[in-house]
């Protein structure tokens, strides 16, 4: 019986309550903040050398050497985060977007992953794990700035140490947002209804990130046969044509996202926008085989993509409070997130390139971050507006003061008041009809009552009078009985 008991014990405890009550050591706490501190450091710098490698292999009239690929992947990993090298006296600030993203998704992966072997449960149990990655980025972009000190490829030891740790700092942070409770602590401090806009205004921002990719990808299959001249025949050239075209995708979406809601981009004197156009020199890249050569009329209507992404983003949020106004500061909320997604995205994506033809590549962060917003504002608004919920005006409070019939509204009967209505009705028409209205049986019985009061009270007078007239002044008192005549 008492193996019975154990069994059915064990059975009726469901098994995702159960959760292991074990303490990691200090040593093993150290050994995994070691690891998340070393793992995307070691394994992004074996990418990079990884990448160069193969570049190196494949290139013609070009010599391999093991030494000179990991002393280049030392840049590369700066390049991969976002750092400006200088070849010489020439800056290099356009760097690949796509790598940045791998390394930031690694950042975000390892931080994930501590912070669930650790047992994080809090915000606060947390900070170790963001403060060893964030600082362990700083202090590798610092060490290889100062490495390469004198080499032909340099880097600001400054930005080398600030900008590797800022985008660790964010993907960390992203990594142990959900499994830390940080969404319970962000729903608490934050309106339901501004977390809703902040939602809406993610989905804003990756749909109009999808307008962009469909246009370039319309674009580039349009010029195909351009973009097919650009690549030599040689096979490692070739090869690193189409892994730098790669590398420089999310760039190429982000400027086209810009043109695509009108403010366009620039590549030196190469100016293409929505209403504008300026020629210029290409490099010759198959990523930029799709650019226009003249300005199109057509170009415009292209403004429809943003201004259906603005109403879709408005549609989402109709439902949101029955308030119309609180629904539009809801757009403004996601308007406001595509903006900063703009900006972010459009300061990454352009930079210094050399001091030739080609110098700068640049996107108008600030007027597309403005018109961005506009374009989610104005149609989403629009939406939002019209297509949910509105509520009945309610009256002014002077009206309700003013009128005393208001304040006792909420205990006044229905069928009551309706009665006293028709009762009113039918008086009033009695009166115009000249007949007097109908009285009801108590106040005909009270009056016949005291109609016969007032003829008693009118005979006992007049008997009284009769009476005194003939004795002349004979007093009565109280106990005397009157006669049975009388009576």
């Amino acid at each position: 019986m008492r193996i019975m008991d154990l069994l059915t014990d064990s059975r009726e405890e469901p098994v995702g309550d159960l959760e292991p009550d074990v303490e990691l050591s200090q040593a093993a706490r150290v050994r995994v903040l070691l690891a998340a501190a070393l793992g995307p450091l070691v394994t992004g710098y074996a990418a990079v050398a990884t990448v160069l490698t193969l570049v190196t292999l494949t290139a013609e009239r070009t010599v391999f050497s093991g030494t000179g690929v990991l002393l280049a992947a030392g840049p590369g990993w700066l390049a991969t985060h976002q750092v400006r090298l200088d070849l010489g006296v020439h800056p290099l600030g356009v760097l690949p977007l796509l790598p940045t993203l791998g390394a930031l998704a690694l950042a975000a992966r390892t931080a994930s992953g501590a912070a669930i072997r650790l047992g994080c449960r809090s915000p606060r149990e947390a900070l170790p794990v963001f403060v060893t990655i964030t600082l362990a980025h700083a202090l590798f972009g610092l060490a290889i700035a100062l490495g390469a000190h004198g080499s032909p490829v340099t880097a600001n030891p400054l930005v080398a140490f600030a900008v590797p740790g800022a985008l660790a700092a964010v993907a960390a942070s992203a990594g142990i947002f959900r499994c830390c409770g940080l969404p319970d602590v962000v729903a608490e401090r934050l309106d339901p209804s501004a977390l809703r806009g902040v939602r809406a205004g993610a989905l804003g921002f990756a749909v109009l990130l999808a307008c962009g990719g469909v246009v370039f990808t319309v674009a580039t299959a349009l010029s195909w046969r351009t973009v097919a001249d650009m690549y030599e025949p040689a096979f490692g050239s070739g090869f690193g044509m189409f892994l730098l075209s790669v590398l420089y995708l999310p760039n190429a979406v982000a400027a086209t996202l810009s043109f695509v809601t009108g403010p366009g981009f620039s590549i030196g004197d190469l100016t293409v926008g929505m209403f504008g156009y300026r020629g210029g020199a290409v490099p010759g890249v198959p990523l930029l085989g799709g650019l226009p050569e003249h300005h199109a009329a057509w170009w415009p209507a292209l403004l429809v993509l943003p201004a259906a992404t603005g109403a879709f983003v408005g549609w989402t949020l109709r439902k949101v409070d029955a308030d119309p106004a609180q629904r539009i500061r809801t757009v403004a909320v996601a308007g406001a997130v595509v903006a900063l997604g703009c900006v972010a995205l459009g300061t990454l994506s352009g930079g210094r390139l050399g001091d030739g033809p080609f110098d700068p590549v640049s996107v108008p962060v600030g007027v597309a971050s403005v018109v961005a917003f506009c374009w989610i504002v104005i149609p989403g608004s629009f939406v939002a507006f019209f297509t949910g919920e509105h509520e009945p005006p309610a009256p002014p409070p002077e009206a309700l003061e003013d009128n005393e019939a208001f304040e006792d509204a909420d205990d006044v009967d229905a069928e009551e008041a309706a009665e006293a209505v028709e009762e009113l009705e039918a008086s009033e028409a009695s009166e115009e009809d000249g007949a007097e209205p109908e009285e009801p049986e108590e106040d005909a019985a009270l009056s016949r009552e005291s109609a016969a009061l007032e003829e008693a009270e009118l005979s006992r007078e007049s008997s009284g009078e009769a009476g005194e007239a003939v004795t002349g002044g004979t007093e009565t008192c109280g106990d005397v009985e009157a006669d049975e005549t009388d009576r």
